[in-house]
């Protein structure tokens, strides 16, 4: 079994991994960790491609398009290690941007996935979007970052670089225990994509498992690469499976409240692009809604198994009040005002 394997999933990224894959294979491999490319049924040059210029890097070779849950689960069948990274094809990773990582995991086997400091790679004196210096959650669904609130982005001063407890670590940069992920039961592919490394920071969270940032770790995340901020299917995928990701984790006697709450936040959601003239993506939230309630059913054994492995009641990591609220209203736009 290898220590860490650094993991990518790839769908018609030839010219992507052309542009990121030298810093990963020098800078992982430079700290001892085995390289993967996933292929995820494209339809490029990609697998040639690997084979012709990354000799080094193993191949794993998905028959189609799984999408990045199912995509990661199976790909993670074929890898032995204790760590797995699972790592976005648009990341430039960083001169032992490992080795922070694999040091707190081994010296803290209570967590069990860590992410590192994200940077935006356009604008790199600024947090990424998604995923910054760790993520959180409000109590009706809504994600952000130490370094990104809605969407206002910070400048990186130093300003969160100490390790804290966060609620998600990201999909982008993902450093998890193999072990972990397969007793949590991995990503859920019916997610396809968004949402799903939350939905599973959740449930390892709820089963009294830890999850940090180790900002010593830095590495640079061009964002949007497959699915662009605006696009009405990433706007359709965000919104159902956040209500997909509440209906499955929620406490009992928060169900109820927050789904009805959430309901009324995403008719205003609706609204707002309306209003914008984003008639795309207004229906992308109606019809995300729809599927919810369509879907919900085929998700309740889950929601079950989730209620009965749940250990830690009351998680400090998840925002008791609405950070729409406290964006909006009180005009707190950076972390450290919450």
């Amino acid at each position: 079994m290898d220590k860490i394997a650094v993991v990518i999933l790839n769908w018609n990224g030839c010219e992507m991994l052309r542009s990121f894959l030298p810093s990963v294979v020098r800078y992982s491999e430079a700290d001892g960790a085995v390289v993967y490319v996933a292929d995820n049924g494209s339809t490029d040059d990609s697998v040639e491609m690997l084979r012709r210029e990354f000799p080094s890097v193993h191949l794993i070779i998905l028959d189609r398009n799984q999408g990045f849950a199912e995509g990661y689960n199976l790909a993670l069948q074929q890898v032995s290690a204790e760590y797995v990274v699972l790592l976005n094809s648009d990341v430039e990773v960083t001169g032992h941007w490992l080795a922070p990582l694999v040091s707190y995991m081994d010296a803290h086997p209570e967590v069990a996935a860590c992410q590192p400091k994200i940077r935006s790679w356009r604008h790199k004196e600024l947090f990424e979007y998604a995923g910054a210096a760790g993520g959180f959650i409000d109590r009706y669904g809504y994600p952000f970052c130490r370094g990104r609130i809605m969407g206002v982005v910070e400048r990186d001063t130093g300003q969160y670089d100490t390790v804290i407890p966060v609620f998600w670590a990201t999909g982008a940069a993902l450093f998890i225990r193999q072990k972990d992920y397969q007793d949590a039961g991995g990503l859920d592919g019916r997610f396809f994509a968004h949402m799903e490394e939350i939905d599973l920071c959740w449930r390892l969270r709820a089963r009294g498992r830890m999850l940090v940032c180790v900002p010593l770790s830095t590495v640079y995340h061009v964002g949007g690469a497959t699915l662009k901020k605006e696009n009405p299917r990433k706007t359709f995928l965000n919104f159902r499976n956040n209500l997909v990701m509440l209906y499955k984790n929620l406490p009992q006697e928060e169900l109820a409240s927050v789904m009805r709450v959430r309901a009324a936040l995403d008719y205003v959601a609706a609204l707002n692009f309306l209003l914008k003239g984003e008639f795309s993506n207004m229906w992308a939230v109606i019809r995300a809604r729809r599927a919810f309630h369509s879907l919900r059913p085929s998700f309740a054994a889950a929601r079950e198994e989730n209620l009965k492995k749940t250990s830690l009641l009351i998680i400090p990591e998840r925002a008791k009040n609405s950070i729409l609220a406290q964006f909006y209203l009180h005009g707190k736009r950076l972390f450290s005002r919450l």
